[in-house]
């Protein structure tokens, strides 16, 4: 039988240096794998897949997906699209919509869920699964756009509220930010009232939610998930942009690592983000989530550094896989089994969250992925170690410090987070002899 192509589109805004990498080890891998999609006779009236006994072979390209006019019913070539756009490009995601819809492609995230789910509804969401989300109140925006049946609308039901008296409800320190932002806009730490009064009077047409502080907290920790696979990061959100992501290890003790991660992968599951990061805070043994509506999280080395190896080679085991398997894709987000195990009334919340983490990765196909890392991406690893220091991965580091940076930074940020690439090598080497 013929080899056939698996076609991978990078859907792409500012990224500079981790689709270089990506599509570099792609190129290295030079797999051609057999086809784990075609079924052959196993015998007793029974179908298997086994490309391999029936000849079948796959082989993989990397394209970038060009922004253009798009007939409806024209077919996409991608059989799988790993998305850094249409969470605000809205072009692109009416084009990856239709490429979903028509033609069957998968999608790093679920766009209708990107474009449905801000902040609001995840809490909601998280809070009903029991997670320990810090007391949230909405409040109305100070400002509004103007419309023709707003000034009726608001003398006939805009209640005056004493913001104060939220305030003190909650008690301080606690957080004002945006009901659906992202990237830190519009986040501001009260400490008291004057401070809140103060903070409401700048956030002009923002819905802006009051959150209770968890103050004081032992982690920061930011669960970094890609597919069934979950990076634990120690964060520090006062620092520089750089810096943010810690290059602490062995920060965490076997049962707070897996609580990250198994809060990860159901907060992934529950809303169909193949890639997503979750911040939670750690205080007196509890992990309480505090932002997680984030599937297009910071894939740059220049905030990533020591963690960006292994970013990448998750995206491309992740995607290798989906793309091989063709996997399907989950149009519809089902909630109800996630809602059964939460509706038990006696389930403690730790051993509810073990459950909804086990049905994470039964949606994740987590075992079979294992099984085709084991199986066809062994030598990733080595690859990976050698590619992340070489010039060419170099070259990629310096292209994403020119585009941030001044130029009197540039020589001293490159060597910067080089050099802390160098480090994941020397610990990555460390840890598998």
């Amino acid at each position: 039988m013929p080899t056939t192509t698996r076609r991978i589109g990078l859907s792409l805004g500012a990224d500079i240096c981790w689709p270089r990498c990506f599509e570099d080890l792609v190129a290295q891998l030079d797999l051609e794998l057999p086809d784990p999609t075609v079924t052959t006779d196993a015998g007793g009236g029974r179908r298997a897949r086994d490309g391999a006994a029936s000849g079948a072979r796959i082989r993989f390209q990397v394209d970038r997906v060009p922004i253009e006019p798009f007939d409806l019913g024209d077919p996409t070539p991608y059989d799988l699209v790993v998305d850094r756009l249409t969470h605000w490009y809205h072009t692109r995601r009416e084009w990856i919509k239709k490429a979903v819809i028509l033609d069957g492609t998968y999608v790093f995230n679920n766009p209708w869920s990107v474009q449905s789910m801000e902040k609001q509804t995840t809490y909601c969401a998280m809070m009903r699964l029991g997670m320990p989300i810090p007391r949230t109140i909405l409040v109305p925006p100070k400002e509004y756009e103007d419309r023709p049946d707003l000034e009726r609308t608001l003398q006939s039901y805009a209640r005056l509220f004493d913001l104060g008296e939220l305030g003190g409800r909650l008690g301080y320190p606690l957080f004002m930010k945006p009901y659906d932002g992202g990237g830190w806009v519009g986040v501001s730490r009260v400490d008291d009232e004057q401070q809140l009064r103060d903070a409401y009077e700048q956030s002009g047409r923002f819905v802006m939610h009051l959150q209770k502080g968890v103050d004081p907290f032992e982690l920061f920790v930011r669960g970094i998930g890609i597919g069934p696979q979950v990076h634990a990061v120690r964060y520090e959100p006062s620092a520089p942009l750089h810096d943010r992501y810690t290059t602490d290890r062995d920060f965490l003790d076997a049962e707070q690592l897996q609580v990250v991660q198994d809060t990860t992968l159901t907060i992934n599951a529950f809303f169909g983000w193949d890639f997503n990061s979750a911040e939670m805070l750690y205080a007196d043994g509890i992990w309480h989530p505090i932002d997680f509506a984030n599937p297009c999280p910071d894939s740059q080395v220049t905030s990533l550094h020591v963690h960006f190896p292994w970013l990448v080679k998750a995206k491309l085991r992740w995607a290798l896989f989906c793309a091989a398997t063709k996997r399907e894709f989950r149009q519809n987000l089902d909630w109800t089994p996630f809602y059964a195990i939460a509706a038990e009334p006696d389930a403690p919340y730790r051993d509810k969250l073990r459950r909804y983490a086990a049905l994470a990765r039964e949606r994740f196909e987590a075992d079979r992925f294992e099984e085709f890392c084991a199986t066809h991406l062994a030598h990733l690893d080595e690859l990976a170690w050698d590619y992340f220091g070489t010039d060419r991965c170099r070259s990629a580091v310096r292209a994403k410090v020119e585009a941030l940076f001044p130029e009197h930074e540039h020589d001293e940020f490159t060597e910067l987070f080089w050099t802390r690439i160098q480090d994941w090598r020397q610990n990555d080497a460390a840890s598998r002899t």
